[in-house]
């Protein structure tokens, strides 16, 4: 294939790198900013005594979010039981927040 050749076609995709890069660096940062605001959270309810469990329901459900298209593309197991317990973890979590309030 000619140099051309190749940019026509990456033309044609309307892929662009630089907003696919810039998008991912946003994600990284979104990452670091939930979990400095998740640290922040669970600090201060236990500071004054309420529970966490809304906070932590939305913690877990987050990692295995994240694991999961890991996992589709690697195949890796680790991925996999990331999944799995982030997913038990976040239902038993959402379990326990809404048996707390409702009782």
């Amino acid at each position: 294939m000619e140099k051309e050749e190749v940019l026509a076609m990456s033309r044609k995709e309307k892929n662009d790198e630089g907003l696919v890069a810039a998008e991912n660096q946003g994600r990284k940062v979104g990452f670091l900013a939930f979990c400095a605001l998740f640290i922040v959270i669970i600090f201060f309810n236990l500071f004054t005594g309420q529970i966490n469990y809304a906070p932590m329901t939305l913690f877990w459900g987050f990692i295995a979010a994240e694991a999961y298209p890991k996992y589709a593309f690697t195949k890796k197991s680790g991925y996999l039981i990331t999944v799995i317990l982030g997913a038990l973890a976040s239902i038993c979590c959402l379990t326990a927040h809404i048996v707390s309030v409702l009782l």
